[in-house]
């Protein structure tokens, strides 16, 4: 029997996944719910897994974009598993990296190489592009309509490459999703960022005094993120406004804290969500990051998981950041951005002392957000940070943690 699988719903809204790789080879002996080949929506990356045991013919190619509900692969259910067959995840196909022809090397052309349709030659003349610079993805290299589209004039002189390697690879559905993302944030929003810096202090004694027995008790660390997470929905509900978005000429409040994380995966910037932030202890927020980080690490994360948010906190210290204007997530009005932390000379009482300090960054839409409400919103996230015992713990640390 021929089985054909079909790209199953990802998740509401989504009309087609991109074939991000396959896992097997085409003609493969694939067992039951073995993952073969993994998609990409424009929010996340999905693992496809066999619906059936057999050979597999492929009907996709990686790369190809694949509405859902279309056959995606064939399985032949009567073939006989080979004696020696090993299904290993991760077998790869072709590339999609190419690279640039060396010097000399004949290429196959034709008249169309090269020359632009009527559409995208008027696209190219309004840009002030010449043709001659960009490369076609029609057929024999014809330059297409989206090929103008896409071109982007050239701030200098043309590289040359002639004689030297040069690789181009497809952008992931995800990828170009999150681009796409982050320019309508910078060109439909009124975005400002205001700064502040926070002194460290008081954290890192509360984590050195009980990092050890909250880890015994609860079974995860005890980090940054729940200082900053609760530290986020104390302000949010001070400054309300900041817990908001714009619905046309509306504007949507909300009285809940879904609190968006951004965290590194091996696909790229995955955005995860803690539910009700405001009903959760400083061990409900740890336990949360962990299940959420493990999930986008492992390409486990489902779309529902990173929808839905209503504010969103980056942490670029990870990688080293000492100040940054982190973009808003739309259609959320504001982002938290953290960073490293350096130990600093700052005056304590008209005295120098060395104390570990984070600059920390709000970005927020001016449309719907004041100045007013931006800095006393980003003032109550740091009057909490460093007095976290009375702002957060209601000035009772062992009882705050045990929960």
């Amino acid at each position: 029997m021929i089985l054909e699988m079909k790209v199953p719903s990802p998740g509401e809204s989504i009309t087609e996944v991109e074939i991000a790789e396959w896992l097997v080879q085409e003609g493969d002996y694939v067992e039951k719910d073995q993952a073969i080949a993994e998609v990409d929506s424009d929010k996340a990356t999905l693992e496809l897994p066999a619906e059936a045991s057999g050979t597999v013919t492929f009907k996709a190619e990686v790369g190809d974009a694949v509405e859902v509900g279309a056959v995606v692969c064939l399985i032949d259910t009567n073939a006989s598993k080979p004696e020696s067959v090993e299904t290993v995840k991760g077998s790869s196909t072709k590339s999609e990296v190419t690279q640039a022809p060396k010097s000399g090397e004949p290429t196959n052309t034709t008249y169309a190489t090269g020359s632009a349709s009527p559409a995208a030659k008027k696209i190219l003349s309004e840009k002030g592009i010449e043709a001659t610079t960009i490369s076609g993805t029609g057929k024999d290299g014809r330059i297409t309509k989206e090929d103008a589209v896409k071109a982007v004039p050239s701030m200098g002189q043309q590289i040359n490459i002639e004689g030297r390697g040069v690789t181009r690879s497809k952008l992931s559905m995800l990828r170009r999703k999150v681009a796409e993302r982050l320019v309508k944030a910078k060109n439909e929003t009124a975005m400002l960022t205001t700064f502040n810096e926070v002194d460290m202090s008081p954290i890192f004694a509360l984590r050195k005094q009980y990092k050890e027995t909250f880890n015994e008790k609860h079974g995860v660390g005890l980090g940054f993120m729940s200082f900053f997470t609760l530290a986020v929905v104390r302000a949010l509900k001070l400054f309300p406004a900041v817990n908001s978005m714009i619905d046309g000429k509306e504007m949507i409040s909300y009285d809940f804290c879904d609190i968006s994380i951004a965290v590194s995966g091996p696909k790229g910037l995955m955005v995860p969500v803690i539910r009700n932030a405001e009903d959760l202890s400083f061990r409900g927020v740890e336990s949360e990051v962990k299940r959420l980080a493990i999930l986008a690490r492992d390409g486990q994360i489902t779309v529902d998981e990173m929808s839905g948010g209503t504010f969103t906190i980056t942490n670029g210290g990870v990688f080293g950041s000492m100040l940054s204007t982190p973009i808003i997530n739309p259609p959320q009005s504001a982002i938290l951005g953290m960073h490293n932390i350096i130990e600093r000379p700052v005056a304590i009482d008209g005295k120098v002392e060395i104390r570990p300090i984070m600059y920390v960054a709000l970005s927020y839409d001016h449309r719907i957000i004041d100045g007013k409400e931006s800095v006393g919103f980003l003032v109550a996230v740091k009057e909490a940070l460093e007095n976290p015992g009375e702002f957060l713990m209601d000035s009772n640390v062992k009882k705050a943690l045990e929960m």
